[in-house]
């Protein structure tokens, strides 16, 4: 497609060219910092948010209440729980409510005779709970142990339980979700910012008729190729700036672990993305040459837009069989495979197949999208729809 000679350096002068456009755009700078500012923020954000420690205070009748609640605390600490507990001594049950209902409280234990009431003004916390209950239940067997002449130990022997896991580099699943987000929202924006960057600039050479000086100098394929590899390059220069950051921001955290098991799932994103954006930029290259004005973009880019779209749902939402058969369909894959590699359900030998249909599937589509950009770009009559563009002799 390059051709030799002379005009083969056309495209890298194209590429050039656009890579120094968007490099002296301070919307673009300013908009690529933003978004690394938040990424780190919003990382920062949620370690904060996760490492708090919540006080949980509990008004309690008598010494027993507050032997259970100081032992519900020396549990939340041993379990490494972000809950801690204090009490407060009221002197009956009707402080105790009293205490709850007028939010001085997060919660009253009382003694019954059964066991304890523990009360909530409208709910009670899951942990408050959990701690609590194992509290008391530990307290009463020590207790019972004591009356019939044993210990907690001996009633306790044999009864231990260890964990172990198989799989220690598996991904939290709640984290990969995360991720998967976060792949899905960077395709989304990236795909938008520099394809509609693509298709502005297109249409704005075709509507000041500079396409015509350009084509006079340099063949139009060697102009699609600059076009397409120049918005490619700042495409990828841009997301590796976002995934370091990430991944950074994770380091920092102390979340080494996260970093270790998520870094392979987002390199393949990346390398998932540019394979995929050398077909996507075509065809945003297409939707500009098809338009003869600006006003025009919005009909000729919709397709893509609406892709897109479809893209970003189901990378968000796809799971199980849907999210397995979406990660070896073309374009779609750009978030699904690298998803279901965050989650650790794809083998090793997946993401190679499915970046070899990507490209496969991306050669067709250059190779189509070059065909009608040459044919439409210099139709300046009206608007071009995909079929007018095709039927155009060269």
């Amino acid at each position: 497609m390059s051709g030799s000679g002379p005009e083969a350096a056309a495209w890298r002068i194209v590429t050039e060219r656009e890579v120094m456009v968007k490099l002296r755009d301070r919307n673009f700078l300013i908009s690529t910092v933003i978004t690394i500012v938040v990424i780190v923020a919003s990382l920062a954000i949620s370690g904060f948010m996760s490492g708090r420690t919540e006080t949980v205070d509990i008004a309690v009748t008598g010494p027993d209440g507050g032997q259970v609640v100081q032992t519900a605390g020396r549990l939340a600490e041993l379990a490494d729980s972000n809950v801690a507990f204090t009490s407060t001594p009221v002197a009956d049950l009707a402080a105790v409510e009293q205490q709850v209902r007028d939010g001085e409280v997060d919660a009253g234990l009382v003694a019954g005779p059964e066991g304890w009431r523990l009360i909530g003004k409208e709910s009670v916390n899951d942990d408050v709970n959990t701690y609590v209950t194992t509290a008391a239940q530990q307290l009463a067997l020590q207790r019972n142990a004591e009356a019939a002449g044993t210990s907690l130990e001996e009633l306790g022997r044999g009864g231990q339980v260890t964990g172990d896991v198989l799989d220690e580099s598996a991904v939290d699943p709640g984290f990969a979700q995360i991720m998967t987000f976060v792949f899905a929202f960077l395709f989304y924006v990236a795909s938008l910012l520099f394809g509609m960057s693509i298709a502005q600039s297109v249409v704005e050479e075709k509507q000041n008729r500079i396409v015509e000086i350009l084509a006079s100098a340099i063949p139009l394929r060697q102009l699609l190729i600059g076009k397409i590899v120049g918005n490619t390059l700042m495409a990828f220069g841009q997301l590796v700036l976002f995934a370091g950051a990430g991944l950074a921001g994770l380091a920092v955290m102390g979340n080494t672990d996260y970093v270790t098991q998520i870094a392979g799932a987002a390199g393949w994103f990346i390398v998932f993305f540019i394979v995929g954006f050398l077909a996507l930029a075509s065809l945003w290259a297409v939707a500009g040459s098809l338009a003869t004005r600006n006003e025009d973009l919005q009909s000729t880019s919709t397709p893509l837009s609406m892709l897109i779209m479809i893209v970003l749902f189901l990378g968000i939402f796809a799971s199980g069989t849907a999210q397995t058969v979406t990660s070896y369909v073309p374009i779609v894959s750009i978030v699904t495979m690298p998803a279901r590699l965050a989650e650790g359900t794809a083998a090793w030998w997946e993401p190679l197949v499915s970046l070899a249909i990507m490209a496969a599937t991306a050669y067709g589509i250059v190779v189509v999208a070059e065909r009608i950009y040459r044919r439409s770009l210099m139709q300046t009559q009206g608007r071009l729809t995909y079929r007018q563009a095709l039927s155009v002799e060269d």
